[in-house]
Formats: structure tokens, sequence, C-alpha cells
């Protein structure tokens, strides 16, 4: 029996990011990466990750958010010629509505021929999440940022 009471949610669209999102973007980093075992030992604010933004969009990630009911609900960051996806984040309210399979198949379907990904050792979520869309662990690492256990990804077509 579904006990959820979440209204349910508006169609999802997603589209390539405008400079107009990057505070949104910002947001929705900063409140998924502040879920228990998401993010780092030591939160960077929102104002830290807003500026990061800006740096990283400048470095070459391409962006895609996701948007319902005139609101933004999640993003996915990428490095086509890389290879790499970057950052897959959803508004916590949003999570288990499909709008992460959405971006992760987007994601796909712009790099075609395969691409990596890491996520903390400590997010089981995202690594049951991953593991369910076909990804396949590679290898563990640390993160080079903050030293902490990761989990390298893989993504091949079949």
């Amino acid at each position: 029996m579904n006990t959820r009471m979440d209204a349910p949610h508006p169609p999802t669209c997603l589209r390539p990011a405008t400079p107009c999102d990057f505070d949104a973007i910002a947001g929705i980093w900063h409140a998924g990466a502040s879920l228990p075992d998401v993010g780092p030992p030591v939160m960077p604010s929102r104002e830290e990750l807003r500026q990061r933004v800006d740096v990283e969009i400048a470095a070459g990630w391409d962006v895609t958010v996701a948007e319902a009911g005139g609101e933004l609900i999640g993003f996915l960051a990428i490095r086509p010629r890389e290879a790499t996806l970057n950052e897959l984040f959803v508004k916590p309210g949003s999570l288990g509505g499909g709008v992460g399979k959405s971006l992760l198949d987007h994601a796909k379907a712009s790099m075609p021929g395969g691409f990596t990904l890491y996520t903390r050792s400590s997010n089981t979520r995202a690594r049951r999440f991953y593991e369910k869309a076909g990804m396949v662990p590679l290898r563990e690492d640390v993160h080079p940022r903050s030293g902490d256990p990761v989990i390298h990804y893989g993504w091949k077509p079949r």
C-alpha cells in the first residue's frame, strides 16, 4: 500500500540552463548535498556553491535543468568531451518522482559512447540509483576536494 501523501508532480521539462538559473542550481545543489551521507563532511555554503557554478560552467560544464510547474527541481552537469557526469541533484522534495532518471537518461543520450562519475561511498541512495540504471562500480578512491571515500561508476551502452 502506498501511503505517500505528496501531491503528484507536474510534468517535468528538461532544458539547457541559462544564467538566470544559476542561483536555483546552487540552491538545489546545497539542499541535496546537505542530506545525510550525501555531501562532504564540511558542507560548503550555498554562496560558495553559487560561485562554483559560475567557475565550473566557465570551465566547460554543460548544464541541463529539470523544471516542473515553473520551478527548477533538479540539474545535471556533464562534460561530454571528457565523458564525465559531474553533478546530478534533485531537490529533496522531488526525490523519487523520476526526475533523477530523466536527467540520467539525458546524460546517456548526450554521451552515447559511455561516461564515468563518482559519488561518496556513504551515499547509498545514489549508489542504488546508479546501479539500478545500469552503471557498474569501477573502483574505490578518495574525493579530490575532501578526501572522503568515493566510488567511481561507469556506463557503457549495451
